[in-house]
């Protein structure tokens, strides 16, 4: 697992009842290719632990990231390091996917 450099806030709407919770910097996450797509787990070890999981399948997660794209080009709240720092990570992605598959 790795340390979360950020922040991540949850929340589970249920007709009774509401769930949130935020994971910051004394957090850790893991993320993993699984069944078909992107599992995400969230960790707090601090008072009150808690543990967030979440799988997205790769259709889900390439309509997400569409929509995302579109949302960012009316965006000004982002800074420039935020928009580098967003293009180094999806620049890594994109050579990821674009590499070879082994078997």
């Amino acid at each position: 697992m790795k340390p979360i450099t950020d922040e991540a806030q949850v929340a589970i709407d249920f007709p009774d009842k509401v769930y949130m919770g935020s994971f910051s910097r004394s957090s850790r996450y893991d993320v993993k290719v699984e069944d078909g797509g992107l599992f995400l787990k969230l960790t707090k070890n601090s008072r009150p632990k808690r543990s967030f999981e979440v799988h997205l399948h790769h259709y889900l997660l390439v309509d997400i990231l569409q929509d995302w794209a579109t949302a960012l080009e009316s965006d000004d709240s982002l800074t420039d390091k935020d928009r580098t720092d967003l293009q180094d990570a999806f620049k890594s992605l994109s050579e990821a996917l674009a590499a070879p598959k082994t078997d």
